[in-house]
């Protein structure tokens, strides 16, 4: 004779119901992810040579020009607008714009080289320019050869902004 049959627990479901829902929740964060990002995209100003070129020009001008307020929009990165006091912001691009002053009377972007994308908004380009050399310039008058310089370059409320400028050496 067989024992009498036993009796099994009933499963429990809510582990199968919490792995679904958890299932649910991880779509609807990567698709508010999606929505939220594609919708952002469409008002940025992607970094292209098309749009690197005329903001690194805007740039060099301002240095050129001693427009302290563009220089210092520029290199804080987009945070001028939230900096409560500009004065040491607006000193220090007046030093940037006296050194480029003392090296070059104007600049002209000629080509953007190559670009390195560190995200979707933030860029390293490698640029080459021609530079007229100032008249008392640490540059013999000669030389308008072309220079080749290195910008980082953020895409911010649909302005590509140039953080940072460094002229490499021949």
């Amino acid at each position: 004779m067989l024992p009498p049959p036993v009796q099994y627990p009933k499963r429990r479901r809510w582990r199968l119901v919490a792995a679904i829902l958890a299932v649910i929740a991880v779509i609807a964060a990567m698709a508010t992810v999606v929505v939220v990002v594609g919708g952002r995209s469409e008002t940025r100003t992607p970094i292209t040579a098309a749009t690197a070129q005329p903001a690194i020009q805007e740039f060099l001008d301002a240095l050129a020009d001693g427009d302290e307020q563009t220089i210092a929009r520029h290199t804080l990165c987009g945070l001028y607008d939230a900096v409560k006091n500009h004065d040491s912001d607006l000193a220090l691009a007046d030093m940037s714009g006296d050194a480029f002053r003392k090296q070059y009377k104007n600049v002209q972007v000629t080509s953007i080289d190559k670009i390195v994308y560190l995200s979707p908004d933030q860029a390293q380009v490698l640029f080459s320019m021609k530079g007229t050399p100032a008249p008392s310039g640490r540059m013999p008058a000669s030389t308008g050869d072309e220079h080749q310089a290195v910008a980082q370059l953020l895409a911010q409320d649909n302005r590509i902004l140039v953080c940072s400028y460094v002229q490499r050496t021949d």
